[in-house]
């Protein structure tokens, strides 16, 4: 699936390790794609509200279906990332992409991913790649 395709097909994002800053991409990133339409979901253990949206603390907790998981987290903490997003698809069934935004790559994270279904996208920013498609 081309990341086009991902765009357009998947509206409900978890960002996984949102930030509470808006001068950090971590907070950017989910403000713009909740303005062209997308439904966030936002994931830290240390705030309770972002956006004007619940903020879980970690990604079995989240009662919303989520289509995409995007991960704002350094790159040697992905493939933990990916093994919790592993345990809530065998639970729920509901995640289809891992997304690691720009400057995040680990090839542990793509294999695990990889193995278990998941589309997996790797230093890419959502922001980037929706304004380079609409």
């Amino acid at each position: 699936m081309s990341i086009k395709e991902i765009l357009e097909n998947y509206k409900k994002i978890a960002f996984y390790g949102i930030s509470t800053n808006p001068e950090k991409p971590a907070y950017r990133v989910p403000a713009f794609m909740q303005s062209k339409g997308y439904e966030i979901i936002p994931i830290n253990p240390h705030a309770d509200e972002i956006l004007g949206k619940k903020v879980y603390r970690n990604l079995m907790d989240v009662e919303e279906e989520i289509e995409i998981l995007d991960v704002f987290r350094p790159s040697e903490q992905t493939p933990q990332v990916v093994r919790e997003a592993i345990e809530r698809k065998k639970a729920r069934g509901d995640i289809k992409v891992i997304w690691l935004q720009l400057d995040i790559k680990n090839d542990e994270a793509r294999q695990l991913a990889e193995e278990n279904g998941f589309i997996f996208v790797q230093d890419k920013c959502l922001h980037i790649e929706y304004e380079r498609y609409f």
